[in-house]
């Protein structure tokens, strides 16, 4: 159970991190960034699945029975905890160039916003991207650092106690939520706007039609 927890959010986070690299490269349009982008992503991916798969080797789960219950418990042996800190590390790393990116080229676009006639559509875009990367980057970073913490020996030291199981099982819930919901918001944020774009066009399409339409006069013959 526990494999699985870890596999799929690893999977889950190579998709996320797919989604950041189509945004920015939508953003850019420079090959040349789209190829470092993937490249440190590529890496530190890489080093972190290599890494997850050493610790799991190293994880041993013993179950127990207390008063009828069944219940693991998880030991952590050798430098199991300071490789998943390491990447954790490296992943809010990755996230703060992606983030640093996004912004530098939003305040480009900002700059020359004046320039075009369509302001108002591109602010508007950019505002949504920003807002959601920045939502998103937040909430990776309050659950990057709740596991990082976890690794103190506050924590590492007493696997088995009440008040460990608790933090893990908050930091696990929050991961859960910014996995699951804030993660899909990248898209779904975009495709509301787009939607919403559309319907403004149509309903002012149809206020310039009526209005045209009103303002039409059938001429009549007059006899004289």
């Amino acid at each position: 159970m526990y494999i699985t927890l870890e596999s799929t959010n690893e999977v889950v986070n190579v998709m996320l991190g797919v989604i950041m690299i189509t945004r920015l490269n939508v953003m850019y349009r420079s090959r040349k960034v789209l190829v470092f982008i993937v490249v440190v992503f590529l890496a530190i991916r890489i080093a972190n699945a290599v890494m997850a798969v050493i610790s799991m080797i190293h994880i041993s789960v013993e179950e127990v029975v207390l008063s009828g219950t069944y219940r693991c418990n998880i030991h952590y042996v050798g430098d199991t905890i300071l490789l998943y800190t390491i990447t954790w590390i490296l992943s809010i790393a990755l996230e703060v160039l992606f983030l640093c990116l996004a912004t530098r080229n939003a305040i480009e676009h900002f700059r020359e916003l004046p320039r075009h006639s369509e302001r108002g559509i591109i602010g508007d875009c950019f505002t949504v991207l920003i807002k959601t990367h920045v939502n998103y980057f937040a909430s990776f970073l309050a659950v990057s650092c709740l596991y990082v913490r976890f690794s103190s020996p506050r924590f590492s030291a007493n696997l088995s106690s009440l008040e460990t199981e608790v933090y893990l099982g908050f930091a696990q819930t929050f991961q859960f939520a910014q996995l699951f919901v804030l993660g899909p918001r990248l898209m779904l944020s975009i495709r509301e706007y787009h939607a919403e774009l559309l319907t403004n066009s149509e309903t002012a399409i149809a206020m310039v039609s009526i209005t045209l339409q009103g303002s039409v006069h059938v001429p009549t013959s007059t006899s004289v």
